[in-house]
């Protein structure tokens, strides 16, 4: 993976690209857009809603969804929020609407933009027939404030060409220091296994099939590596082992307080390297660190690494319809539901959400609510076989685990 940063890149654009020759961002001569953000439309986000399994076809984004450009992909590798956009699913210019597309965006990115997240992008299938224009590439940036580029830690820019190279050149005046900073090329989809594994995101067949031929046009000694395959426990292996939970929720403890807990990710090196000691059966004393969030980000990745969601596969369809139940039931199925689980996850479930409801207790201060709460532990509590994480789902898993937390009381009785 390399870090073409726009911030090193040299202060003429001709000499990067020999003849070149680009305008900035000011010369340009922009064309007059084919449709402006209204309030009425631009007020479309505040109403994003995925909590439907299958969004309706008079719902005001089911154009946009039924492509599933955007996704959401779990957690990264240190405890961040991945969402992912295929350029290769957009379809011709006449067939999807521009202003919806960045409105749907935005609406999906309202739900994680509080916590650090990632952006992956996915560049090839982007051609002439389907790439949106100057003009609503400078505006769809102008749209996204402050809000959404403190928290994304990172752009990762998959499979990039002279193309996409070139259109960030061009947009360097008006992109930021910090958020050029947090740009990075990704040649090989095998270089992203150190921000995510690869199994949990939902690769459109074009992309791994262009990845292939790229591999395979590089001499024997150039090949990149491939993505490794997950491995077996190691004989001390905590990750993956449920009983290990509540060791870590009582570290967490003393982060009741702090604002943002378990929205913020950790130090890198920090995360890999209590992994590495706790899988190889080493002692960790978080007490040492100081930093209740590495405890945190440890906590939900010990979720996410189990071989099995910790609600298992065999509630995912009675958890994703959900919210078909009536409220004045909800509490009743919710329990049979959560006592039909293996012993060992029932008692590893009811551990957490009696602590979750602690940190809850504390909202005042640490501002995370039960809602909160659900949208970052929700896709860590479960997911599809196919490890991915879809629009249509993520709604239904974050309801079910806001109303747990809700009822808690009633339900763990």
């Amino acid at each position: 993976m390399s870090s073409e940063l726009l911030v090193d890149l040299g202060e003429d654009p001709a000499t990067q690209l020999g003849q070149l020759k680009l305008a900035t961002i000011e010369d340009q001569q922009w064309p007059a857009d084919e449709s402006t953000l209204s309030k009425s439309e631009t007020d479309l986000s505040q109403r994003f809603d995925a909590g439907s399994p299958h969004l309706p076809w008079d719902h005001p984004f089911y154009d946009i969804a039924r492509h599933q450009i955007i996704e959401v992909a779990g957690d990264d590798n240190f405890g961040r929020k991945v969402i992912v956009f295929n350029a290769c699913r957009m379809p011709p210019h006449h067939q999807l609407d521009h202003h919806k597309l960045l409105m749907y965006l935005k609406g999906t990115l309202d739900q994680y933009v509080e916590s650090d997240y990632t952006l992956i992008y996915f560049h090839h299938g982007l051609t002439s027939e389907n790439k949106p224009s100057l003009s609503w590439l400078r505006d769809a940036y102008r749209e996204f404030d402050r809000k959404y580029k403190k928290n994304i830690k990172a752009l990762y820019i998959v499979h990039p060409t002279m193309f996409i190279k070139t259109l960030l050149i061009l947009f360097k005046p008006i992109i930021s220091f910090k958020f050029g900073r947090k740009i990075n090329y990704v040649s090989y989809l095998s270089e992203l296994e150190d921000v995510v594994k690869c199994e949990q995101l939902i690769i459109p067949a074009r992309v791994k099939e262009y990845d292939n031929k790229l591999r395979a046009s590089l001499k024997p000694t150039a090949q990149p590596p491939m993505s490794p395959p997950r491995s077996p426990p190691l004989p001390n292996q905590m990750f993956g082992v449920t009983a290990f939970l509540c060791v870590l929720c009582v570290f967490c403890v003393s982060g009741l307080e702090i604002e943002g807990i378990f929205r913020r990710s950790a130090n890198v090196t920090l995360v890999k390297e209590v992994q590495l000691k706790y899988n190889s059966g080493a002692t960790v004393d978080f007490r040492e660190t100081e930093d209740v969030h590495l405890a945190a980000v440890i906590l939900k990745t010990f979720l996410r690494e189990l071989p099995e969601p910790l609600l298992t596969y065999q509630l995912y369809n009675d958890i994703v319809n959900f919210a078909s139940v009536s409220s004045d039931s909800q509490a009743t199925i919710m329990k049979t539901l959560v006592e039909s689980l293996p012993e060992e996850n029932y008692a590893s479930l009811r551990y957490l959400i009696t602590f979750l409801a602690q940190v809850s207790a504390n909202s005042e201060v640490n501002k995370m609510t039960n809602s909160n709460l659900a949208v970052v532990f929700g896709p860590n509590l479960l997911w599809g076989r196919d490890n991915a994480m879809s629009l249509s789902a993520i709604g239904p898993i974050n309801n079910f685990t806001r109303t747990l937390l809700d009822q808690q009381h009633l339900v763990f009785t």
